[in-house]
């Protein structure tokens, strides 16, 4: 067993999405895969790396064609639970990396939405991307979402005491860049790791958005808003989530991006 399928065959991830801090990050996901949705007739959507089918299902209960591929074997037997029979939704076990069994320019929105968090080398994250792109028609949207490095530094290293722990484990660079390996989960990125990767590819980057933004620092206050201090804070985040002098410093962002 991976990893991967140790940490989600025990890890509430969709309890994650359903707390209030971890709306937010849900909130804005899906803020922008309706907006660019709303620009094709009816759209086919591809989930990679799924998971247990938050957007997925979400997405097929609303009528849209949905393929959901999902490489923990655990994670999709929940996604299928939550079906119906209505939906049209097509679940599928695979990996972002090597996505054989999809042909070329089949999808109006790809959405990558976890796979890029557990990527170590360049090479594979490269292998994701591009994978996504060719299954993407021509116009098309692929949404790529990245776990971001300085939070990290920030709370983790620093705010919990653990300098000298990933210094001696050489964990850190001298410039601040967190190392990681598939024993440690998740895999951290900077703006411009995510905007070297983009240029490899035959994409046109629309937007770069922080999905959680300043939540996760505050997620004690979050959680403890009343329902409407709650939507103001939805509005204040969704006026600065695309400020690119803030998206660095959240915990996730969502990479829109168009294939040329």
């Amino acid at each position: 067993m991976s990893y991967i399928e140790e940490y989600y065959n025990s890890y509430d991830e969709e309890g994650r999405l359903l707390s209030r801090h971890g709306q937010v990050e849900y909130l804005t996901t899906m803020k922008y895969i309706n907006e660019y949705i709303a620009r094709v007739s009816e759209p086919e959507i591809l989930e990679v790396g799924a998971g247990t089918g938050r957007y997925s299902v979400t997405l097929a209960k609303q009528g849209y064609s949905v393929t959901a591929v999902e490489l923990v074997a655990h994670n999709l037997e929940l996604l299928k639970s939550k079906l119906d029979g209505s939906e049209q939704l097509t679940a599928l076990q695979g990996n972002a990396i090597a996505l054989s069994a999809l042909s070329d320019n089949t999808y109006d929105l790809t959405m990558l939405l976890g796979p890029m968090y557990h990527l170590y080398t360049h090479e594979d994250k490269f292998k994701a991307l591009s994978e996504a792109v060719r299954v993407t028609k021509p116009g098309g949207f692929i949404l790529v979402a990245y776990c971001m490095n300085e939070p990290t530094v920030i709370q983790y290293v620093f705010g919990l005491n653990k300098l000298h722990e990933v210094m001696d484990l050489n964990m850190i660079t001298p410039n601040w860049h967190c190392i990681s390996e598939p024993k440690d989960l998740f895999e951290l990125v900077r703006t411009e790791d995510i905007a070297a990767l983009d240029a490899e590819v035959p994409v046109k980057r629309i937007k770069l958005v922080a999905t959680d933004g300043a939540t996760n620092y505050n997620r004690q206050y979050i959680d403890a808003m009343d329902d409407d201090t709650f939507v103001k804070w939805m509005d204040y985040h969704f006026a600065i989530c695309e400020r690119s002098d803030l998206i660095g410093a959240s915990h996730h962002t969502l990479d829109v991006l168009q294939k040329i």
